[in-house]
């Protein structure tokens, strides 16, 4: 029996050491008595067009036509969220009064800085997301290279964004089973790759780091190209997990969007419709993943 599996059986319900369990059920108290939290997520990506061949991608989201080397199936559709998707997806935000996270890949951000310039002066949060769109962390990787792929994530984005960031999304939520500890070392304090809860909880990392939900259920990605629900559907999805979340009151939703998938014109339309039913409700904080690290640091004993 390997020691992952024995922990799962015989632990205390997990089968890795970043989480408590069972979890707090002391209720979360948003700023201003707000009852839900609303973090829209933007995925900004270079894909590159002949990888290393010892580099892991998503094989999810293969080309239509298959994935091939050169690939101008998969780079072009990526670089139309640079180009075209993720303007369309800043105008929709600014239209609504919302303010994003990015995460913000290392190529992407050196490949067009125009989206930090434009991302800051909208007021929205950056993260860090890797370097390429075709090169996730896995378990393949060993701890040393693990650890230099994450200091060389940051530090190009750094010397595009003149700071460090705080935040990181793992490339398609990628991670190893070390990334957390790895990730606290860097001195990186919030991770959204984990869709277990629906509010921050602070994870056993030395130092500590927050764990921001990664709502896969609402992903983009997760939806229209994995799972193949049409897109017309989803302001009623949207609407129906924030109407039943806004009435427990302290929960949050984390909206992944991928400048290459909703900023398309037949998808954009339905993620505007479904960010107006959602701001009818009352009580809802718009946060980036930097406010609500700092609101779960300052509230340890909730979660958030």
């Amino acid at each position: 029996m390997s020691e992952q599996t024995r922990r799962y059986r015989d632990g205390p319900g997990y089968d890795h050491p970043w989480f408590d369990w069972p979890p707090s059920q002391v209720p979360t108290v948003w700023p201003g008595g707000a009852r839900l939290a609303v973090m829209p997520l933007i995925h900004v990506e270079h894909f590159e067009l002949d990888p290393d061949p010892d580099a892991f991608a998503d094989p999810r989201f293969a080309g239509a036509l298959g994935s091939y080397r050169p690939d101008y199936n998969n780079f072009t559709r990526r670089l139309y969220g640079l180009r075209v998707g993720v303007w369309r997806l800043f105008d929709i935000l600014k239209a609504h009064g919302l303010r994003a996270t990015v995460a913000l890949g290392a190529a992407a951000a050196e490949e067009c800085p125009q989206v930090i310039e434009r991302a800051l002066r909208d007021g929205h949060g950056i993260a860090a997301h890797g370097t390429v769109a075709n090169r996730m962390i896995t378990e393949r990787m060993s701890e040393e290279e693990e650890r230099a792929f994450i200091a060389e994530s940051t530090t190009r984005l750094e010397a595009c964004l003149g700071r460090r960031v705080r935040g990181w999304v793992g490339q398609d939520h990628g991670e190893s089973s070390r990334t957390p500890g790895l990730l606290a070392q860097a001195g990186l304090d919030h991770v959204i790759d984990w869709p277990n809860d629906e509010r921050p909880v602070q994870m056993h990392t030395e130092p500590p780091i927050v764990s921001i939900p990664a709502h896969t259920e609402w992903d983009d990605g997760e939806l229209f190209a994995v799972r193949k629900v049409d897109a017309w559907r989803y302001p009623d999805l949207i609407a129906d997990a924030a109407e039943y979340l806004h009435g427990e009151g302290g929960r949050m939703m984390t909206l992944g969007i991928h400048a290459w998938i909703f900023g398309q014109p037949h998808r954009s339309r339905h993620l505007d419709a479904a960010l107006g039913r959602l701001l009818e409700l009352d009580g809802i904080w718009n946060a980036t993943s930097d406010e609500i690290a700092d609101h779960a640091f300052g509230n340890p004993a909730t979660g958030a």
